[in-house]
């Protein structure tokens, strides 16, 4: 990295502009580029049209008679594409509606072309351009769209829409029906709790951003110990531009500030301290280290908490002050910003599937009003202004459309999410939308990240074999013995054990040794050496704490360190590797210091043993091994260690009988296995190596290849010395968390950024694969044709899990995307979806998020996304419904996430117990508000058709506020309070949620039973009002309207299943306020003032007569339901009842 930031010191225009050309002569004589051999890439792959003719097989048929891996069966389904006015009934209007905003959006607010930017080092002000602010922003809206913004988002909806123009109509004088507190009031209801929420949750939003923005850090006016970085503005890419020298000036005055990371501009100088995060993108300039190194963490882009080697730009490394760092006037040269992966976009308001079902149903209840309307109208013959007559009837059977939906919906889902943060079953559960809590129990697949959501991301040594003998954590101590005892009594590591000084005549003993006869060496000298390469073979490096209170210069600070044992920490890039060292550690071989080109191990006896760096070859996952040549300093004796994974290592060691089977063994344990291996060299075996590889590293043409070559002429009949066994120990009660989830018919994928062993091992021993459960690694293609052979393949397979790579999925890459899914993108996703299990590994951001897209374009179920990094946010707002552990790679997940949780394991109650009383309490309240507006819309039209399709309302002013609230609103708002089946059996029989998948709870299977109740119950109040109630012909209203009211207590307690002290009290309450209101609103209970002027007679209904006649409608109304209920349950129970039996 610090070859790759040039930095440029003020220079002449003349020599910029010269500058400039030499740029532009070089890029242009740079050649075509890797795209140039792009078009005979495609003409090979046109070379495969003919398997248009052999489409994909997805059938078992074709495979009984015939072996042929090609066969000719029907395309994949095809969607009629609908044109005209089809076209726009069925959504073109909202398609265009949509390409129209879209257009105005851009037109409006035109993107910034990005372009490269120059940036001075500690001098913002100099900036050419204005970037904005560095701070984080998950508000939805500003004071000034806060109002628009909330509205558009509710009249959006055909609901809420319908009633502000009902609403409007009201104050055109021919059209007006009541009083207009009769439509306005309930939306303006309406419209206040849904502003009040929205106004909660974004202020819940700008509290959480709040916090992340006021993060303090230093910035530099002063000579400090810590390293320092220059922010940039977006992720960039650095031009490989060479350094040009520059004059260095003393700065005699310099400071340190405090400085909140929303403050923090582009071009300042900050210090990043240790375990800080950082605060933005940055260039490393300088570090406390001598070598200019430091260990970073990169989980917030990939989700990786192993720490990664980076070094400062060596210019600046190299300056004798940090103060120094303002008298270089230097600048950085910065690319544009480029897509890759640590860019996410934006947030959207997401909208779940019940809402959505229920808008469908309103269209459908809107189109029953439209025809009753019609039908009345032409009963009349059409007869005066019809079209007047027609609106008004619109007006009055309103009420099918009941308003009231969204507010009780929009405040039960605030209550669910209530009772979620409260269940102190799941301690520390955050509810961040409360407009989807339903959705968690509609779940068909999740996808959920490996590090930090199943496993811990702590590794820790578990086996050691060395073929004829194997030590687990029981016999560790064994080990310890033999290695104490090896450096005690060994006469070569007497040698060994010497001062660290150069022992000269240790050479030829070592040489004189090496060229003896092969022995069968004891199990104490071969535990003895494969602890020794262990110790050797890694990338790790220790690091020291300094000592408390001790602030010093950079030039001092290795002074201040504590080298104690207890002050020691390891890092590297993989916790594998920091795993291994602290093994060895434990048995007795410790790592005590370690730069680029040494390292020292300290024995049990406390000697020290030094030994040279000669060469580093990293991993890869190419390659899938590492290695290390060194030289020990006592004995001048050359090493060649190597450790890598089974399949990589089997062909470089020698023959042995036992590798392939412990590695088998291993890994069914769910340990992830390295093979470690050895060769010694002579000194001119080395020299002769060094020469080839230098010159292999300068070669202009195939440079990594021959690199390859070079190395692999060391890769050959290496002495095995030991296969080791690492476990990454999973999350708590994972297992049997994931066991539920399946159980309950949910399919989990696992995508992550490890490689494929990794991400595998980690699939068979959190028993997302069970042990016996075969295994389909989907190897990758290069054209169609070997696309068609691989998925042809697969399919033959049952009852196997799949694992496939990120790269299968990269459309910049001539891999499986490019094939499989340009060609059999339909074909592979249903493969996938008919797998108990799928993992994707090496999945970058982008990739996650496209795999959930595919997800559910294509299956059309509902899917949920789960992580505890920065690079699960983009796979967590694809999906419908979004989970963030907050955990040790930060909040970045669970900020952006619907729910927020503590552990992978509390996801289980969550989705088996509140997702399914979110759904199913949902699923009834929608529906019974719906049932209270279609009852008295019924009687309502059997009103009108008695006197003769008149447009008179049967109920006005306050009647009908206040059926819609304090009337029923208590009872009919404690169905939020029910459920079906107690949180113990949901989690104990996790079937159960296969049935709310389905979605038999609100359907229009269950919208027509309710409709038919509604008419059944309308007609019967209406009609048996006017039967039994002739001779008092003015009371009606009270009559009817009494009886509505009892009916709908009576309904209340129907529908519910699990009764709760406070629906009780719901229920006495609503019925005392109606009684109360009898003495004060007798006005309204006449017929109409205008009609009959008649009044209520307070005195008729404290008769008998009166009470007995009421009580027999609601109870021919109300007696059939309970009765076809009780049959219903005895003779078809559902599933949760025959289990509460």
């Amino acid at each position: 990295m610090a070859d790759q930031i040039p930095l440029y010191p003020v220079r002449s225009a003349a020599a910029a502009a010269a500058a400039s050309q030499r740029r532009a002569a070089y890029y242009s004589a740079a050649g075509p580029g890797p795209g140039a051999d792009r078009r005979g890439r495609y003409q090979l792959e046109d070379e495969s049209a003919h398997l248009d003719e052999m489409p994909l097989m997805m059938s078992e048929e074709g495979f009984e008679n015939d072996e042929s891996d090609y066969h000719t069966l029907p395309r994949a389904r095809l969607t009629r594409r609908k044109r005209g006015l089809e076209w726009f009934v069925c959504g073109g209007w909202k398609f265009l509606c949509t390409s129209c905003c879209d257009w105005l959006i851009n037109v409006c607010q035109r993107k910034k072309e990005l372009k490269a930017r120059t940036v001075w080092l500690g001098c913002p002000e100099k900036c050419e351009e204005k970037h904005p602010r560095n701070s984080i922003k998950n508000q939805k809206y500003n004071v000034f769209t806060f109002i628009p913004g909330v509205l558009y988002e509710q009249f959006k909806f055909f609901l809420n829409l319908y009633f502000l123009v009902v609403s409007c109509s009201q104050f055109v004088p021919a059209l007006k029906i009541g009083y207009l507190y009769t439509y306005w009031a309930p939306l303006g209801f309406v419209l206040a709790v849904t502003i009040a929420r929205e106004a909660i949750d974004e202020f819940r939003r700008f509290q959480r951003d709040k916090e992340m923005n006021s993060q303090l850090y230093s910035k530099l006016t002063v000579r400090v110990s810590i390293y320092t970085c220059i922010g940039l503005y977006k992720v960039a890419m650095v031009c490989s531009m060479s350094l040009l020298n520059f004059p260095l000036k003393r700065i005699k005055s310099l400071g340190k500030v405090q400085v909140k990371s929303s403050d923090i501009q582009v071009g300042d100088l900050i210090i990043v301290e240790k375990n800080q995060r950082i605060p933005s993108d940055m260039v490393f300039l300088r570090t406390s280290e001598k070598a200019g190194s430091c260990f970073i963490r990169t989980d917030q882009l990939d989700g990786e908490t192993d720490w990664k080697l980076k070094v400062a730009v060596s210019c600046t490394q190299r300056l004798p002050a940090l103060g120094d760092l303002f008298s270089i006037s230097a600048y950085v040269y910065a690319q544009k910003p480029q897509l890759d992966i640590h860019s996410f976009e934006g947030t959207f308001t997401r909208v779940g599937l019940l809402d959505l079902e229920l808008n469908q149903l309103t269209k459908a209840l809107f189109l029953a009003l439209v025809v009753l309307s019609v039908v009345m109208v032409t009963l009349q013959g059409f007869a005066g202004p019809w079209y007047r007559n027609l609106f008004r009837f619109l007006l009055l059977f309103s009420y099918i459309i009941p308003i009231s939906l969204r507010v009780n919906l929009d405040m039960g889902k605030a209550a669910y999410g209530w009772m979620i943060m409260k269940d102190e079953n799941i301690p520390g559960t955050v509810v961040r939308t409360s407009t989807i809590p339903e959705e968690l129990g509609r779940l068909v697949y999740l996808l959920t990240d490996k590090t930090g959501t199943l496993t811990q991301n702590e590794m820790v040594f578990k086996r050691l074999h060395l073929g004829t003998v194997s030590y687990g954590t029981d016999t560790m101590d064994e080990i310890q013995s033999h290695v104490f005892n090896s450096y005690l009594q060994h006469p070569v590591l007497k040698v060994h054990s010497q001062a660290s000084g150069h022992n000269p005549s240790s050479a030829p003993l070592r040489r004189s040794q090496s060229s003896t006869p092969k022995v069968k060496k004891s199990v104490s000298s071969r535990i003895h050496e494969a602890v020794k390469a262990i110790a050797l073979c890694h990338n790790v490096t220790p690091v020291y704490e300094a000592r408390a209170g001790v602030t010093g210069e950079t030039e001092f600070a290795e002074a201040d360190q504590d080298f104690s044992d207890e002050n020691r920490t390891y890092q590297a890039s993989s916790p594998d590797e920091v795993a291994l060292v602290r093994w060895t550690e434990s048995v007795g071989l410790t790592l005590v210091s370690r730069d680029l080109a040494s390292m020292q191990l300290k024995t049990p006896s406390g000697q020290v043993l030094t030994y040279c760096i000669l060469q580093m070859f990293p991993f890869t996952s190419e390659s899938k091994r590492m290695g290390i040549i060194v030289r020990d300093e006592s004995t001048a004796e050359i090493t060649f260690y190597m450790k890598g994974a089974d399949v990589a290592m089997s062909t470089i060691v020698q023959y042995n009988d036992w590798l392939e089977e412990e590695c088998g063994n291993m890994a069914r344990e769910g340990l992830r296995t390295l093979v470690v291996a050895k060769r010694t060299l002579t000194e001119e075996q080395y020299q002769d190596f060094e020469s080839r590889y230098s010159q292999a590293k300068l070669s202009i043409h195939d440079r990594t290849l021959k690199v390859a070559a070079v190395v692999e002429s060391l890769e050959r009949e290496m002495e095995l010395l030991c296969l080791t066994g690492v476990e990454d120990q999973l999350q708590a009660d994972v297992r049997p968390t994931l066991e539920m989830l399946r159980n309950a018919g949910i399919k989990i994928w696992m995508l992550t950024g490890d490689k494929l062993e990794t991400a595998t091992c980690i699939a068979k021993s959190s028993h997302l694969v069970s042990r016996t459960q075969d295994i389909h690694i989907f190897r990758p293609v290069t054209n169609r044709g070997e696309a068609h052979l691989e998925l042809n393949a697969f399919r033959r397979k049952h009852d196997c899990a799949l694992v496939i790579s990120g790269d299968s999925l990269e459309s910049s890459h001539n891999t499986v995307s490019q094939v499989c899914l340009r060609y059999y993108e339909h074909e592979l996703v249903e493969l996938a979806c008919q797998c108990p299990a799928v993992v994707c590994c090496r999945c970058s951001p982008t990739q996650k998020a496209h795999i959930v897209t595919l997800l559910r374009q294509h299956t059309r179920k509902r899917t949920c996304a789960i992580g505890d990094g920065g690079n699960d946010v983009s796979m967590i707002q694809a999906a419908d419904c979004g989970i963030g552990i907050e955990g040790k790679e930060g909040k970045q997940a669970s900020l952006a996430a619907d729910f927020s949780i503590t552990q992978f394991r509390h996801i289980g109650r969550l989705l088996m117990v509140h997702g399914r009383n979110s759904y199913k309490r949902s699923a009834a309240l929608g529906q019974f508000v719906m049932h209270r507006g279609l009852i008295i819309s019924t009687m309502q039209a059997v009103f009108s058709s008695v006197f003769y399709f008149a447009s008179v309302p049967l109920y006005q002013g306050f009647l009908m506020v206040g059926y819609a609230t304090i009337y029923t609103m208590f009872p009919v708002f404690s169905l939020v309070l029910d459920q079906d089946v107690k949180p113990e059996m949901a989690i104990l029989y996790p079937e159960l949620y296969k049935d709310l998948t389905k979605g038999r709870s609100l359907s229009f299977k269950t919208f027509l039973i309710w409709v038919l109740i509604s008419i059944y119950q309308g007609g019967i109040l209406m009609y048996g009002a006017l039967v039994l109630f002739e001779a008092e012909f003015v009371h009606v209203v009270a009559i009817s309207f009494t009886a509505l009211i009892l009916t709908e207590l009576l309904m209340v307690a129907l529908t519910i299943r699990t009764w709760h002290w406070l629906m009780v009290v719901a229920e006495f309450l609503s019925l005392g306020c109606y009684v109360a209101s009898l003495a004060f609103l007798n006005e309204y209970f006449g017929i109409g003032r205008v009609s009959f002027g008649a009044f209520l007679d307070v005195a008729f209904i404290t008769t008998v007569t009166f009470l007995w006649k009421v009580s027999a409608i609601t109870v021919v109304s109300c007696l059939p339901l309970y009765v076809l209920k009780y049959l219903k349950r005895k003779l078809s129970p559902p599933s949760y009842s025959k289990l509460s039996s």
